[in-house]
Formats: C-alpha cells, sequence, structure tokens
C-alpha cells in the first residue's frame, strides 16, 4: 500500500514538473511573440556575398529567415540550406515574399566572394551575409546565437554553432525558429504563417 501510494505521489510530482515547465515556455514565448520590443534581434551592418552592404533596417519590409553557419561545416548547414531551397521551391512565387539568410559565423574565412560560390549550389533567393568579425559578434550576441571556434587536431578548426533556422516578422519582431531538420511540412507551415503575419 505505502509502495503505490509513494508511486501514485512521484506521478503526481512528474506531472506537475511537466505542467510548470509547459506553463513556464509558452509564457516565456507568448511574452516574445506579443512585444515588438522583445530582447531578440537588433541592428547590424554586414556585407552580402555579392558585396553589398546589408543592414537590420534593410530586412523589415519582408518577414525574414537567418540561419547562422559557415561554408566549411560539413553537414549542418549545407544540409538546412539544401532543406531552404526545398521550403522556397514549395513556397512557390510565395517564397519571394520572405528574406532568407545565410549568417557566417566563420568571417575570417567566409569572405563575400566565399559565400557566392557556396551559396551558388542552392536557392538563388538565399542571401550570404558575412562582415567583421566583430560585427559577426554583434549580431550573434544580439540574436541569441551560440557559435563557438573548435580546434582540430590537424590544426585548422571547425565552429559549433546553432543549428535552428530563426523567422523574423515584417518589421523585425521575433516569430519563432524551425528546428534542425524539422518535418518539411511543419517547416513550411511555419513559413506560410510567417508570411501572413
Amino acid at each position: 500500500m505505502l509502495k503505490r501510494a509513494r508511486m501514485v505521489l512521484w506521478v503526481l510530482v512528474a506531472a506537475a514538473a511537466a505542467l510548470l515547465s509547459y506553463l513556464t515556455i509558452d509564457w516565456y514565448k507568448n511574452e516574445l511573440l506579443a512585444s515588438d520590443d522583445a530582447p531578440f534581434g537588433g541592428a547590424f551592418e554586414l556585407v552580402s556575398h555579392a558585396g553589398t552592404k546589408v543592414t537590420r533596417d534593410d530586412t523589415l519590409a519582408k518577414p525574414s529567415a537567418f540561419f547562422f553557419g559557415f561554408t566549411h561545416c560539413p553537414d549542418v548547414c549545407p544540409t538546412t540550406l539544401y532543406e531552404a531551397s526545398t521550403w522556397l521551391k514549395t513556397l512557390g512565387s510565395d517564397g519571394d515574399n520572405l528574406n532568407v539568410y545565410f549568417v557566417s559565423v566563420d568571417p575570417e574565412r567566409d569572405t563575400p566572394e566565399v559565400l557566392a560560390d557556396y551559396i551558388s549550389s542552392f536557392d538563388d533567393r538565399i542571401t550570404g551575409l558575412t562582415g567583421t568579425p566583430e560585427a559577426i559578434e554583434d549580431m550573434l550576441k544580439k540574436y541569441r546565437v551560440y557559435a563557438r571556434k573548435v580546434k582540430l587536431e590537424d590544426g585548422d578548426y571547425t565552429v559549433d554553432h546553432t543549428a535552428s533556422v530563426y523567422l523574423m516578422k515584417k518589421g523585425g519582431s521575433f516569430f519563432g525558429t524551425i528546428a534542425y531538420q524539422q518535418d518539411s511540412d511543419t517547416a513550411v507551415a511555419k513559413l506560410k504563417r510567417l508570411i501572413e503575419s
């Protein structure tokens, strides 16, 4: 009897913890989505793969999707850019109403020329962005993106980084994310809602 009561108590504790976690995440998400002054995102000044200056103001006329990665990335980045190309193809002309940016977290190697060559394998509606290490670091902080250089045994390095795609509404407020390798139908549905928002 005591064993059964203890088990019921543990189930109740687990259920309460799950409910509290859900409510906390839901509150945070709603607070972030409700505020145009959300503590996420902000001004930046970078250079596109075509060599033109791109600032936050240039992105505000349409909703935007930002993916942070680098051209030497072995799998996450090419996979995500391929998926983004597929999403844009599925969206068709609606995809023209969306900015899609691939922001380098490795500005030392990712010059505009290197980015231009790299993203030429993907949908031409994707714009590569790079800049000085200081400008990239500033944007990473504002967009809460994790990126850390990791030395390899051969003396080279790779970069660990956040793998989600960040979605921003027209006007620049946070909308949500697309997780790495999220189901394509779910990702496209999120992008449609973003475009319509």
